[in-house]
């Protein structure tokens, strides 16, 4: 065998299906699409999941649990991987930095630290969280671990709480003067000395005249 007989193995290869060529060629009239219906016409193109009308599978399937639209994800990394920074890179400090630089984690990442294998180790750790298992394992080899992420809901929490108003005993007491000052009694007259008073000199000259008839 060379190249001038090289040929593919039987079954390999065969001729392309032509269509729309006439009747002589076998396939004359609707052209392999039978007649009438969606696939016959042009432009037609099969949805996927479609199963001719009746219910589809995707629909039939019974659905449970939820996507939350405000999870947040952590790209972790394992304390075996730090213990393997430091005795291959020689670093002393874990950050965010160092990781992106080593190929472990992409820009964009959160970063959790996780318990799986051993760390020998000090290390100074600051990355966005921890598990509770790799903090005391990192304290316990003599460490330092810092979280540098807070959740959205414990930011708006901190500017919600406002400090408050330290009152002092003399404000106290200037408040209480301006109100004692506002809340003077004012003057009421009574309902005699509302009424007009009678002239006495008639009065007296009725009684004389009476007296003298």
């Amino acid at each position: 065998m060379d190249l001038s007989n090289l040929q593919p193995a039987e079954g390999a290869t065969k001729q392309r299906k032509r269509i729309g060529r006439g009747q002589g060629s076998g396939r004359g009239g609707t052209s392999t699409r039978g007649h009438k219906g969606a696939k016959s016409r042009s432009g037609y193109s099969r949805k996927i999941g479609f199963e001719g009308g009746q219910m589809p599978l995707q629909k039939r399937v019974p659905k449970f649990g939820f996507t939350n639209m405000n999870r947040v994800e952590f790209k972790g990394v394992n304390l075996d991987t730090l213990q393997f920074l430091v005795d291959t890179k020689k670093v002393k400090e874990i950050t965010k930095e160092i990781l992106l630089e080593n190929g472990i984690v992409s820009r964009n990442d959160l970063v959790k630290i996780l318990g799986r294998g051993e760390l020998k180790a000090k290390l100074n750790v600051a990355v966005d969280q921890f598990s509770a298992s790799a903090k005391t394992a990192i304290e316990k080899a003599g460490g330092k671990a810092t979280a540098l992420y807070t959740s959205k809901k414990a930011a708006t929490k901190l500017e919600e709480v406002k400090p408050a108003k330290v009152v002092t005993a003399k404000k106290v007491e200037a408040k209480v003067v301006e109100e004692v000052k506002e809340e003077k009694p004012k003057e009421t007259k009574t309902k005699a000395e509302t009424k007009p008073k009678k002239d006495e000199s008639k009065e007296d000259e009725s009684t004389e005249g009476k007296e003298e008839k």
